[in-house]
């Protein structure tokens, strides 16, 4: 009689099972394990005047790893369900800024489809989960109203922690940040949390007001790491920008492709993986996708 054992794990970007079984009723010493990873690419496709360009099949796209053509195994456009977290700065300095921006964020919420998902979480010195994904908008706006601005910034803990929680999510996802700070609070350091957030590569959308806006180094790893995902970063000088911004990525949101595939096995040495995304069949567009990711 055979026995088999079944575990499986469910990670940022991979899922990996093994299987240890026993033959005439002796178990085995030996494992084996399989293991089927999926790194998900999202793009955004315009053409040269800015218009966005969706409707685009599968069979359009071509994918490259470090120049190595790979197969598509997956392929979502922008009819598929999307899952959306927004992470809000809610520390002492945003008292001033908090109405407009939660006036933006219920804006973008209803933006969003029936079929879209939503999350709502809020940072200080520590996250917090105000709304876990729901399809309910009104119980979304609600606990984003709630929300009041008090004590300092752990802004790269925050993101680290809310990006692993949305990689657990099927199908598309992204994340959307607003903060008015630079960190002073967080536990980890800042490019370790910027790190940790590529390898799981899910787009990120940052704006960046207030004090924030004066920080260089800030500014640049927000933009790495949006640049690197797929998403963008923005910059809200003054109040009046910040309703403009988050609807220019209201409107991305809504127009985003995620195209999966399966990569070749290699060393785990942790190295940064280049990631090419073509459109075959137009001749002049531009793209904003996903640039790499660092393996598990």
């Amino acid at each position: 009689m055979r026995k088999y054992i079944v575990s499986i794990c469910l990670c940022s970007w991979s899922i990996a099972a093994s299987i240890s079984f026993s033959a005439d009723g002796q178990q085995s010493s030996g494992v084996r394990r399989v293991e089927a990873r999926s790194v998900e690419v999202y793009a955004t496709i315009y053409d040269q005047k800015g218009h966005y360009i969706d409707d685009l099949i599968r069979d359009r796209f071509e994918l490259f790893e470090d120049g190595k053509p790979q197969q598509i195994t997956s392929f979502e456009t922008n009819i598929q369900a999307l899952s959306c977290a927004i992470l809000l700065d809610t520390t002492g300095s945003m008292t001033d800024a908090l109405p407009r921006v939660k006036n933006s964020v219920a804006k973008l919420i209803d933006d969003l489809a029936p079929r879209d998902s939503v999350a709502i979480y809020t940072f200080d010195e520590r996250l917090a989960v105000r709304q876990e994904f729901t399809n309910d908008k009104d119980a979304a706006k609600r606990a984003m109203l709630r929300t009041r601005a008090q004590g300092r910034t752990a802004l790269f803990d925050a993101i680290a922690e809310t990006t692993l929680e949305v990689a657990k999510r099927p199908g598309k996802k992204a994340l959307v940040v607003f903060t008015d700070g630079d960190d002073n609070a967080s536990i980890l350091n800042a490019q370790a949390a910027v790190t940790r957030a590529k390898k799981v590569g899910i787009p990120l959308y940052a704006i960046a007001e207030g004090e924030a806006t004066n920080s260089t180094k800030l500014k640049g790893l927000l933009i790495d790491l949006s640049q690197r995902t797929g998403g963008a970063t923005y910059q809200a000088n003054k109040p009046g920008d910040i309703e403009q911004v988050f609807g220019k990525i209201s409107q991305d949101l809504q127009h985003l492709y995620m195209i999966s595939y399966q990569p070749p096995s290699g060393p785990a040495d942790g190295k940064w993986r280049k990631i090419d995304l073509v459109v075959k069949g137009i001749k002049s567009y531009r793209m904003r996708a996903k640039e790499g990711y660092f393996p598990n």
